[in-house]
């Protein structure tokens, strides 16, 4: 079992197996004594320490993972021995040397701020791309000048892309190894630039000048956008997090309240079980739904706190990987059951019973009339799709529905029927017949009085199926109907009559079955035809072959339409129009 020790290289903290770090220490103190003395020596020992630390962190999976013999020997692959370079002045001449090798290496985009005139983009791009800078300058002031954009592009790669610091940097920049040999060049370049700076001073001095004044400027300028883009980052931050915590408390709650009433059953949860097809447990469900919207928005608040403090601690990519892997099967597990749930309602079927009325002979108006129940007052608030859950009167749990249409149509002879035809859906057809046949519903006929349920029942068990009832009273000719008020909205698209009148209004008039099938009214006005009115206390539409008329008053204010063949006609009172 080998020790490990705990080393700081280039600010980073490693664990590193004791065989490895003293191999390593061998070589890093092999290179220090083959730059001792050179110019810049100890940038160069920084660089090369960054670098090896950078090699180090790519090879890691996580942050507690030991260095081991492996990596360290890999990394000195990379960087080379320091035996294998001369410091010496001859290596930095143009002759080139014949021993050396160029591996070939994929350039990375940064803003070159040594050879910049404002922001070092078009001299970045100059080493990406292999085109002149002059060139990349022209084309992006062309694209300011006509269309703009050459000045949004600028700015967006101002601010996106960063700046080569580090002689690593720098070297990736023009796609150069960065190894010891690299990094001690670039180095020395450096320290020869100055020098030539120092001595052609009196010759550039008046263009050095200006260039220097127009770089202040842009320097500033560039400082201000990119506060102005940080203080907008932070603000975009602040926002992230208040977003993500938000939700995340508000799924928490819901997760925390769903499981506990389901475990202590609380009234009014029961909705879920009369259209959960798949059999899944309500806390299994509210599990799945946590994960798969809250793991999202976690990440929206990790977002917003990386972006807030810059040296945030990762998470690491086994919790990333982890909550990714539990997100994908939250999200599986809702599909199955919202397939499963779907698929229960794949089918229709239907069930229909057909009697015989006695209509009593000598009465001249058969009533038809809605009959409702005490079930409409025990029922819960809670429903799905049209359906409650309501009490029977020995305390059982029922659905309860109001989805009745009724429908008169003329019968081949002098009897009276009455169809009820019950609806449902199921996951099979015998499914959808069998949950149809299970519907309850009754009516009663006494003397000229038909007494229709204006609602349906079925048990717990068949839960939400689209139950309907559809009842059709099939009369003779010659018969008299009246409506009671109570059926003017189960009154269905079937009933034929001669009046041009919404089907509702039906209740308000006496009808006549007639020879061809359709209720003749007897007792409506004769100019009722394509007319509609109505009004009331605050005001009065009509609307006619004439056109229409609105009239409507609220409190001391007043407002009159009318459209007609001459025009349209407003008028208000002082504060209106």
């Amino acid at each position: 079992m080998n020790k490990t020790v705990n080393i700081n290289l280039a600010n980073v903290l490693f664990h590193i197996d004791e065989e490895a770090f003293n191999k390593l220490k061998r070589y890093l103190e092999a290179i220090k004594r083959s730059f001792s003395g050179t110019a810049g020596s100890d940038e160069i020992i920084a660089d090369i320490e960054a670098r090896i630390a950078e090699l180090f962190q790519e090879r890691l999976e996580n942050e507690r993972q030991v260095i081991t013999m492996k990596e360290v020997d890999a990394v000195i692959q990379v960087m080379g021995q320091p035996e294998d370079y001369r410091v010496d002045e001859d290596i930095f001449e143009d002759a080139p040397r014949t021993d050396e090798r160029r591996a070939s290496r994929t350039k990375k985009l940064y803003r070159d701020i040594d050879n910049k005139y404002i922001g070092g983009v078009c001299a970045g791009l100059e080493h990406y791309l292999g085109i002149d800078s002059l060139w990349i300058r022209l084309i992006f002031i062309l694209l300011a000048l006509t269309t703009g954009f050459g000045f949004i592009a600028y700015i967006l790669l101002w601010i996106l892309v960063p700046e080569a610091v580090t002689t690593s940097q720098k070297l990736d920049m023009r796609g150069e190894p960065v190894n010891i040999s690299n990094i001690e060049k670039k180095i020395k370049e450096g320290y020869d630039d100055v020098a030539e700076k120092v001595k052609g001073v009196d010759y550039e001095k008046v263009g050095n000048k200006v260039k220097s004044s127009g770089r202040t400027f842009f320097d500033a300028l560039g400082n201000v956008i990119l506060f102005l883009f940080k203080v907008f980052a932070k603000f975009i931050g602040v926002l992230l997090i208040i977003i993500g915590a938000s939700t995340l408390i508000g799924l928490f709650i819901g997760l925390f309240t769903v499981g506990t009433l389901d475990i202590i059953h609380i009234p009014g949860l029961d909705f879920y079980d009369i259209f959960n097809a798949s059999g899944t447990p309500v806390w299994v469900v509210s599990l799945l739904s946590f994960f798969a919207v809250g793991i999202p928005f976690f990440f929206v608040l990790y977002l917003g706190l990386k972006i807030l403090i810059n040296n945030l601690k990762s998470i690491g990519n086994v919790v990333k990987f982890s909550l990714l892997g539990l997100w994908l099967i939250s999200i599986i597990g809702l599909v199955v059951m919202g397939i499963r749930e779907a698929a229960a309602h794949a089918y229709s079927g239907s069930t229909t019973v057909k009697e015989e009325l006695y209509l009593p002979p000598g009465q001249d108006t058969l009533v038809i009339r809605p009959m409702s129940s005490e079930l409409f007052e025990n029922q819960e608030n809670i429903g799905f799709n049209d359906m409650t859950i309501t009490y029977d009167e020995n305390g059982e749990r029922l659905l309860f529905s109001d989805d009745i249409r009724f429908d008169i149509t003329k019968s081949s002879d002098t009897l009276a029927y009455l169809k009820i035809r019950k609806n449902a859906d199921g996951s099979s057809l015998s499914d959808a017949r069998n949950r149809a046949s299970n519907i309850l519903y009754s009516y009663t006929l006494e003397g000229n009085t038909l007494s229709l349920n204006n609602f349906l029942t079925t048990a717990m068990e068949n839960k939400v199926r689209d139950q309907e009832i559809r009842v059709t009273l099939t009369i003779p000719e010659g018969t008299l109907i009246r409506f009671e008020p109570g059926m003017r909205r189960y009154i269905g698209r079937l009933t034929r009559y001669d009046k041009d009148i919404y089907r509702g209004d039906l209740v308000d008039y006496l009808w006549l079955m007639t020879a061809n099938g359709e209720l003749k009214c007897q007792d409506c006005p004769e100019n009722m035809n394509g007319r509609l009115e109505w009004s009331d206390d605050e005001g009065r539409i009509i609307i006619d072959e004439d056109g229409i008329d609105i009239n409507v008053k609220d409190g001391g204010e007043s407002f009159k339409l009318k459209i007609d063949e001459r025009g349209v006609e407003i008028k208000a009172d002082d504060d209106g129009l």
